[in-house]
């Protein structure tokens, strides 16, 4: 092996010939900020990709549109703006009590009309309750917040035009994020008042009544058993509703009208009466297959005073558990809005056990 006479590199003449793997390599920090510059580039280069992915899938926003119903990519509301319940909620004492469930969460107290309570961990999501639906002044956690989209204070008139006083459950200076109010953002074709879905209905909601004009409604009268094939009646009580308005859906007014007030503050519409044979009763029902009776009542009639209908209904054709069920609509086939959210719905359901 040959050695080298002059160290011109600083190694001795016992030293054998070095190769080019031998050479004096770079500091290993140089190596390191090569390795964590290549890194970096990479994942912005990731990054970029996701967002243009990301953004190709939104919706473009609507021209003329307001800028405060925006649409946004968050998913429902269920607890805390931001998230959800805690994973493991504390049932209170009160959930131990008599006839509740302890793994359905908080039990409310006595008189408590304010405030969430957790509804335990069911189907592997955390529950939120909003006891009162929300309807508490302030600004209650469950709010979304969105500072550039301030929600307007009350602006109803009574009677002699004055400014109605916000209630205690207005949410004056508050702001909400909204998906919007209008189809400006919607890519869904607009409804055309025919029963095609889906579409976007542009429709306003129209006039709501006061809470004391609010509709209601109840199944006063219905038979404890059946056989199948046998006819029957039922008796439907309604209140606050003038039973003077129904257009067709086949016709083309599904959807289609705004909901309008009589000049005593009275909605104007009609009621549904439908039943169906339930597949079972523990799960919800299938909703393509159609009930084996429906008719749309108007008859003029209707008033503040509570007044009672009979609707004939044909048999059942199985044996099982019929469900049948009542329920107000205006013009166009909505459920009639209410001044508040607390309120339940001119809506009501019995079952009915049908055998041989």
């Amino acid at each position: 092996m040959q050695r080298r006479s002059a160290p011109r590199w600083g190694w001795s003449e016992e030293e054998p010939d070095r190769s080019i793997d031998d050479r004096p390599q770079p500091p290993v920090w140089r190596k390191r900020v090569i390795t964590i510059g290549a890194a970096a580039l990479a994942f912005v280069a990731g990054l970029t990709v996701t967002q243009i992915s990301d953004a190709a899938t939104r919706r473009r926003p609507g021209t003329g549109s307001a800028p405060c119903a925006t649409a946004t990519t968050k998913g429902p509301a269920t607890g805390a703006a931001g998230g959800s319940a805690k994973a493991s909620p504390k049932v209170s004492a009160a959930a131990s009590a008599e006839g509740a469930d302890p793994a359905a969460g908080e039990v409310p107290k006595t008189d408590q009309t304010a405030g969430d309570l957790s509804g335990g961990q069911q189907n592997g999501k955390n529950v939120t309750n909003h006891l009162g639906d929300g309807q508490v002044s302030g600004r209650p956690r469950w709010r979304r917040v969105n500072p550039n989209c301030p929600t307007p204070a009350p602006t109803n008139t009574g009677g002699n035009g004055a400014t109605s006083v916000p209630s205690a459950g207005s949410s004056n200076n508050a702001t909400l994020d909204t998906l919007g109010n209008d189809c400006s953002e919607s890519r869904l074709q607009p409804h055309t008042g025919f029963q095609d879905a889906p579409r976007c209905v542009s429709t306003a909601f129209g006039e709501v009544s006061s809470q004391d004009k609010n509709p209601t409604l109840l199944i006063v009268r219905a038979p404890q058993r059946l056989r199948v094939g046998q006819a029957f009646t039922l008796q439907v009580s309604t209140r606050n509703l003038v039973r003077d308005r129904f257009l067709g859906a086949a016709a083309g007014g599904y959807y289609l009208e705004s909901a309008f007030l009589t000049p005593d503050g009275l909605t104007r519409g009609h009621f549904h009466t439908a039943c169906r044979m339930l597949a079972d009763t523990r799960s919800a029902p299938d909703p393509t297959v159609a009930p084996a009776f429906f008719v749309a009542t108007e008859d003029k009639g209707g008033n503040a005073r509570p007044d009672t209908v009979t609707i004939n209904v044909t048999g059942m054709p199985t044996t099982g558990t019929a469900q049948c069920a009542s329920w107000a609509g205006d013009g166009s086939h909505r459920i009639p809005m209410m001044q508040k959210a607390n309120e339940i719905p001119a809506f009501d359901s019995v079952r009915i056990p049908v055998t041989n």
